[in-house]
């Protein structure tokens, strides 16, 4: 059955159109990902669905009742709020019939004379309280908190959380309410990898139907059975999983390709025989009639057929080749006996050897000390106890995920400069590789996206040689063409990777070998992330 429904839907913004003639029905049980580049209006159409923006023509209609559960409406609350009382109040009718519980319980301690008739009153709501689930709203607030890991700020006030614990607070609300509807724009934003196998567990068992916005790939293949893809203004429908839709639009793209050939041939042929009749006609003497109304007709024949556009095969892409710096001995870097302390133990006793031209990646949840184990790696902090000890011709390009924190008032063109010592016309050059075209280099840093962050780092790397990469989350808030990007340039890379990601499907394409931190303890596996997974689940099984 249809929940929603989109007819000739069209947006645009001051006369410019995002997309246009969109039809789509969206059915109950459905779980769709919606994709497509930045700026195609992905969030856009979200919004439509939410019922938050209407469209600039068209018609979209709702199953009559629906509820409708949006991530990117954050809640706000006065300051002094408990986290835990703010996921109660997502049990509005709960809780007034537990208020009204409560009353009924004052009354009967003190009007003795009433007491069957409000006896009989609390046992009617007590009924109606344990029907609604009313003694299960506690269990039900720790499953979702402790699944995104936000158990321990239950006790916190709103005014303490950080920007992306609001956002897993705002998500821990969608998923309590349980809408017929969830639309999640960028649900795994903020998320380690475990909590986003929580979600996605979730969300395969969830009842009503999902529709996310998304650029994690493996996230997008383990939940969805419908790719919505957004192209050059036109929605497309793929029935399947991420990986089905890479194979399913290479598929399309071709036929569509030869579509466009063989019609731009038959035009071409019909305007060329009109060409031809209109000759043949004027040369006659007298002219003739006959000719000129047959041109004319197969000129009205030509007007009629819908021309296909020429589909954009390239699309403007970062341009990254990465080159090995100055040849590094066998052994990079190496940990011995490591331990790092702040309030508590952080790592104990690591040990890690890193060789020259490996790929490796360190996997682990949130405040583990993945980003600690690579600042002692670059000598950015030391130790509290054992040894760091690194080749003597290093040189690291260090992506980290707080990129440009402290130089917001700064350019673009200025920031890259800084460390790349180039002239102004070099550097408007290799920017514009990186996306930065006309007057975008003059912006402040300030007013940059996560994602133009992160390839104007990427810009200062490439041109600059390094022997060993130490990354950071090196794929955040970019989208998938610029993930891609980066994927093949590393893979082309002769030097040596770290990286740090909570990006699976990062991690499976590029790293053979695997570190898990865990419990203050880093354990090698020789393999990638999906080896890991599996390796840990013939563990339980065995332990069980």
């Amino acid at each position: 059955m249809n929940i929603i429904n989109m007819s000739k839907l069209s947006k645009s913004y001051t006369g410019d159109v995002i997309f246009e003639d969109i039809k789509y029905d969206l059915n109950e049980g459905d779980c769709v990902g919606l994709v497509g580049r930045n700026g195609e209006g992905k969030s856009t159409l979200l919004k439509l669905m939410a019922g938050i923006e209407s469209p600039t023509e068209g018609q979209i209609s709702w199953q009559k009742n629906i509820s409708i559960g949006y991530l990117n409406q954050l809640p706000n609350y006065e300051d002094g709020k408990q986290v835990y009382e703010c996921l109660t109040e997502v049990f509005g009718e709960v809780n007034n019939i537990s208020q009204k519980m409560q009353l009924i319980e004052a009354e009967m301690a003190n009007e003795t004379d009433k007491i069957e008739l409000l006896l009989k009153k609390y046992g009617q709501l007590q009924e109606l309280f344990e029907q609604l689930g009313g003694y299960e709203i506690d269990a039900q607030i720790r499953r979702v908190s402790h699944g995104l890991k936000i158990n321990h700020l239950l006790n916190h006030t709103w005014e303490k959380l950080s920007g992306g614990e609001r956002t897993k607070v705002g998500l821990a609300q969608i998923l309590l309410q349980q809408p017929k509807l969830l639309l999640l724009d960028e649900p795994t934003n903020h998320l380690d990898i475990s909590s986003i196998d929580w979600l996605a567990d979730f969300i395969k068992q969830y009842s009503g139907a999902v529709v996310i916005v998304s650029h994690d790939r493996y996230f997008l293949d383990d939940t969805v059975n419908q790719i919505l893809e957004i192209d050059q203004g036109q929605l497309h429908v793929y029935h399947g999983n991420y990986s089905y839709f890479v194979k399913e639009k290479e598929v399309r793209i071709i036929n569509e390709f030869e579509a466009y050939q063989t019609q731009q041939k038959k035009i071409k042929k019909m305007e060329d025989s009109i060409k031809q009749l209109r000759l043949w006609a004027s040369q006659a003497n007298p002219p003739n009639a006959a000719l000129f109304k047959r041109a004319k007709s197969m000129e009205k024949a030509l007007d009629r057929i819908k021309k296909l556009d020429k589909l954009i095969l390239e699309h403007k892409r970062m341009n990254v080749n990465l080159a090995e710096g100055q040849r590094v001995s066998n052994d990079v870097i190496e940990l011995e006996s490591v331990s790092k302390m702040y309030e508590d133990i952080l790592v104990e006793e690591i040990d890690l050897l890193i060789r020259r031209k490996e790929h490796v990646s360190i996997i682990g949840d949130n405040g583990t000390g993945k980003s600690t184990l690579l600042k002692m790696m670059i000598n950015q902090i030391e130790p509290d106890e054992g040894v760091v000890k690194r080749a003597s011709n290093l040189r690291i390009g260090y992506l980290s995920q707080h990129t440009f924190e402290n130089i917001d008032n700064q350019t673009v063109i200025e920031t890259f400069r800084d460390v790349v010592h180039v002239t102004e016309g070099q550097a408007r050059h290799i920017l514009a590789q990186f996306m930065f075209y006309g007057e975008d280099v003059f912006n402040k840093i300030s007013s940059l996206s996560g994602g133009e962050k992160m390839r104007l780092r990427w810009a200062q790397i490439v041109n600059q040689d390094f022997n060993v990469l130490v990354l950071d989350e090196p794929t955040n808030h970019l989208d998938i063409d610029a993930k891609e990007t980066i994927e093949d340039a590393l893979l082309d890379y002769n030097g040596t990777i770290i990286a740090v990601s909570h990006d699976r499907y990062f991690l499976n394409k590029l790293f053979d070998i695997t570190y898990l931190l865990k419990d203050k303890k880093l354990t090698k596996f020789e393999g990638n992330y999906d080896y890991v997974k599996e390796k840990l689940r013939e563990k339980e099984e065995f332990e069980v």
